[in-house]
């Protein structure tokens, strides 16, 4: 009755947040249904030996939970499973003996927020921004790459090494949690840094990269990026012949490729080539919120069918549509205006790229001044609207395609998850929902281990028929 009662659930866990106790009920009365129809009369028919039941029979007595007590399941559910983010941006500059993970810094993600908010796993990002496709560009990008890889083994071999250790497996994550420490694991956002050649992808293998996305914001030598939708404006209409190589490649070497950035056409031809699953490591649901970042309903679908993951992110504006139009239309306008209100111009990014050092870091200093005023003014974005998009693809394809990622430092962060001490609160969310601890387990890790370790079952093939 109860796996009768699920699709249900998370119809109903999507439109309405029914409470647990809500949820209790329904339990119970189902349970009620079924105990009367199997003790009835036996020449009666199932439903009228129900029906007799109900109406002479009181109703079983519930006991609805407290919020405190509530809170406190929440909180052993969330102690006992795997947190995983997919998702964290890093700089190099807080990897360092005097400035690190270790101290109290003016960034989402430390040592002490994580174990402040229990958050177990997190998937540090060798980032690079889009640059110019020349042999001077692949060359200062991959020398950024290096910088960030150094830093994330540096602290977890020689800063750290007590407090946080890499992990390169899932049996690797399994063990370094197991021991009460923290896990680094590596993700690459934007192949730019590979330049042209291939090689580079089993370098950054060796040097623990376990995902891999073949864009970012422009498009790469390897796919177009989802910045090209707003003006139909493609390099590639897809991927590049050398994007296809380097899908192969991932595959051999045992590198989830990464769905989130690149354009549409590109992340359906990575699902048409790739042999193994693939992971969406920051992306939500685009029928709750029109951006271009997120994935559609069809691309979900085809997430299913080749049985990968999306993590599902944290990001205010991908993941609340107000906020999301407020943004695209107004922030521009409101920008200008206050910046002549501080006394200096919106520049663009021509513009800004012709200044000099000292003036470009001037002129940001002068843009950050306007933030906190756009924020004030912004919708706001919480992790009830977060949950709301684990709850929608959940119901279209399915738990066991669904992860969790915040985006931190990186422009991710919403009300109740702000940073890494405010883990527990989307677990907490998800409870409150009804997810069992095994559903949750799932969502914080187990799907994306299961993708990892298929990831790397799939290349050990490939490798032994080579």
């Amino acid at each position: 009755m109860m796996s009768m009662l699920l699709p249900d659930r998370l119809h109903l866990l999507s439109t309405s947040r029914l409470s647990l106790a809500r949820l209790s009920l329904i339990a119970a009365a189902s349970f009620a249904l079924v105990a009367c129809g199997d003790s009835g009369n036996e020449t009666a028919s199932p439903s009228s030996s129900a029906e007799a039941s109900m109406e002479t029979a009181p109703a079983p007595a519930t006991v609805e939970e407290t919020e405190e007590a509530l809170i406190a399941r929440a909180r052993g559910i969330h102690e006992r499973v795997i947190t995983l983010d997919t998702h964290v941006d890093i700089n190099a500059d807080n990897f360092v003996s005097g400035n690190n993970y270790t101290m109290s810094l003016d960034t989402q993600v430390t040592l002490p927020k994580m174990e402040d908010g229990g958050l177990d796993v997190a998937w540090f990002i060798v980032y690079t921004g889009q640059g110019e496709l020349n042999e001077e560009g692949y060359a200062a990008a991959y020398a950024n790459a290096i910088e960030k890889f150094e830093a994330i083994h540096r602290l977890t071999e020689e800063i750290a090494p007590d407090r946080i250790e890499l992990a390169y497996t899932s049996d690797d994550v399994r063990r370094i949690a197991a021991s009460g420490k923290k896990v680094a694991m590596i993700g690459i956002e934007n192949a730019y840094p590979v330049g042209l050649d291939l090689s580079n992808i089993e370098d950054f293998h060796r040097r623990g990269g376990r995902y891999m996305s073949l864009a970012h914001n422009g498009h790469s030598q390897f796919a177009d990026s989802n910045t090209g939708e707003a003006n139909n404006d493609y390099l590639h209409n897809g991927l590049s012949d050398l994007g296809r190589e380097a899908v192969a490649e991932m595959n051999r070497l045992g590198i989830m490729v990464d769905i989130s950035h690149p354009s549409i056409d590109a992340i359906s031809e990575m699902l048409d080539l790739s042999v193994a699953p693939v992971i969406a490591s920051h992306s939500s649901a685009r029928a709750l919120t029109d951006h271009t970042r997120n994935l559609s309903d069809d691309l979900l679908m085809r997430v299913k069918e080749n049985g990968g993951v999306v993590q599902t992110v944290a990001f205010s504006s991908y993941i609340n549509e107000e906020r999301r139009v407020f943004l695209a239309t107004e922030r521009q306008q409101i920008m200008e205006e206050k910046a002549r209100e501080y006394g200096f111009e919106i520049l663009t990014s021509e513009e800004i790229d012709a200044l000099e050092p000292i003036a470009q870091e001037t002129y940001q200093q002068n843009l950050r001044r306007l933030f906190p005023e756009i924020e004030m003014l912004a919708p706001k974005a919480d992790v009830e609207d977060f949950v709301d998009h684990i709850d929608y693809i959940v119901e279209l394809i399915g738990l066991e395609h669904v992860g969790i990622s915040s985006d931190f430092d990186g422009g991710g962060g919403v009300m109740g998850w702000n940073d890494a001490s405010e883990t527990f609160n989307v677990t907490l969310e998800l409870v409150r929902r009804g997810y069992t601890e095994e559903e949750i387990g799932m969502l914080w890790s187990g799907n994306t281990l299961r993708v990892l370790d298929e990831v790397q079952r799939i290349a050990a093939e490939i490798q032994a028929e080579a």
